[in-house]
């Protein structure tokens, strides 16, 4: 147990969110917000007692750069209230919790216990929205309840999209890495057990960013085993999509809508640009530091042309009939040009790049062989997917919502490969206590 000790806090994020939520989505911090916030105390008093420096130049400054966008946009917040809020909430999501996260995983066991416990929340929240869909007890989806959305409820249906996703991404790595065969194997019974309820969650930015994520990783695993799992991973989904009879024609309803931009497009994805619109709009009257923390739902109505409609209908789960307020544009990237102009965007989606491009560099290294990185290519493929999975999620979503948690804890294993050398984040050193000769005699024995 003491081995495991400094990740069981991160664990403990991802446990907590298999709890409900509050099907009249209230709002307001979640068991996991609460927990977060607990890691990162845990974390600075681990420090404090260890004496150990923090975190290093390239670290501080990846996850610490984006600290001076929030500041500035919280100035701009319609009121010092919500910039406070929407202050703390940035920090907590992007730079408080990844750097806890980075500081408390220490070598691979840790990595792949952290990525393990993803795929288990994403196996119990699967198997509750393939039982919602089986039983009508989901929310509502085309005047039917039979949308899977685990314990997130109808108020957050990206909810269960995103830890399944999660679950698939991890899997996919593990599955993929240099593991053993029992690793390997139950990885990909996972993987493929997940896509049934990822197809049932009905979420179009899910399936793409699923999609890419474990593209990439076949193709930085080998291309030669890329054409091996492609093959198995399509006759899977086949038999699966073919078994769900009923539930195939919404299915591909639901994926020839992708591309329905101009040709008679569903009022969600109206909505969902013409917010996009009211963001660039915003931007390019504060072009510097937005128009604040908080102030996308100000300014919306004031930009947004009459095409957009009042709400979105949510319904089903639990939860009774309501009318959700459109208050983002459900894209990251233009949420944040919108709210924190190009200073917000530079410092923070410049991290995200830099934690890429340091991420697939040291899986190249991997790959070649590089002394005391061998058997790290699973935790190379999970933090790499993890991170395209999420930067192509941000293009159709952005932060709220009970899995916010969960973005944050990803982020800081994306992190922890990323910002340290390949050996180094397989299996930091240890670094041994120095302690003081309590006699004489035990100094001559030293």
């Amino acid at each position: 147990m003491a081995a495991v000790a400094p990740v069981l806090p991160a664990v403990a994020v991802v446990a907590l969110l298999a709890l409900p939520v509050d099907p009249g989505g209230g709002g307001g911090a979640t068991a996991a917000d609460v927990a977060s916030g607990a890691l990162v105390v845990y974390c600075a008093l681990r420090l404090v007692r260890r004496r150990r420096r923090p975190l290093s130049v390239t670290a501080a400054v990846v996850l610490g750069l984006p600290v001076v966008g929030f500041a500035a946009a919280a100035l701009g917040a319609p009121s010092p209230g919500e910039g406070l809020a929407g202050f703390g909430r940035y920090l907590q999501v992007f730079v408080l919790v990844p750097a806890a996260v980075v500081l408390l995983l220490r070598h691979r066991a840790d990595l792949r216990l952290l990525a393990w416990s993803l795929v288990g929340l994403a196996l119990w929240q699967g198997a509750l929205g393939v039982h919602q869909y089986a039983t009508g007890t989901g929310a509502s989806y085309r005047g039917e309840d039979i949308r899977a959305v685990g314990t997130f409820g109808a108020t957050d249906v990206m909810g269960m999209a995103a830890v399944v996703s999660f679950g698939v991404v991890c899997a996919v790595g593990l599955a993929l890495g240099a593991g053993g065969v029992r690793q390997r194997v139950s990885a990909l019974v996972c993987a493929l057990a997940l896509l049934a309820p990822l197809a049932l969650s009905f979420s179009r930015g899910a399936w793409i960013a699923t999609t890419v994520a474990c593209g990439a990783q076949l193709l930085l695993a080998g291309v030669r085993r890329a054409l091996r799992v492609l093959a198995v991973v399509v006759a899977a989904g086949l038999v699966l999509v073919g078994g769900f009879g009923v539930g195939s024609s919404m299915l591909q309803e639901r994926l020839s809508s992708i591309g329905q931009v101009t040709d008679a497009p569903d009022q969600s994805v109206t909505d969902r640009y013409t917010m996009w619109a009211a963001a660039v709009d915003m931007w390019s009257d504060h072009p510097l530091t937005g128009v604040g923390l908080k102030g996308f739902p100000e300014h919306r109505d004031g930009y947004a042309s009459l095409a957009l409609s009042s709400g979105s209908d949510t319904e089903g789960a639990g939860a009774a009939f309501r009318k959700q307020p459109l208050l983002s544009p459900h894209n990251m990237y233009l949420l944040v040009l919108g709210e924190q102009g190009l200073l917000g965007v530079t410092t923070l989606v410049g991290g995200w790049l830099a934690l890429l491009v340091c991420g697939v560099r040291g899986l190249v290294r991997v790959r070649r062989g590089t002394p005391g990185a061998s058997g790290s290519l699973d935790c190379a493929l999970v933090a790499c997917g993890l991170l395209i999975w999420q930067l192509i999620d941000f293009a159709y979503g952005d932060i709220g919502g009970p899995s916010t948690a969960l973005t944050a804890v990803c982020l800081g294993l994306v992190a922890r490969w990323a910002l340290a050398d390949p050996a180094c984040a397989a299996a930091p050193p240890v670094r041994p206590r120095t302690h003081a000769p309590s006699s004489p005699k035990e100094a001559a024995a030293r």
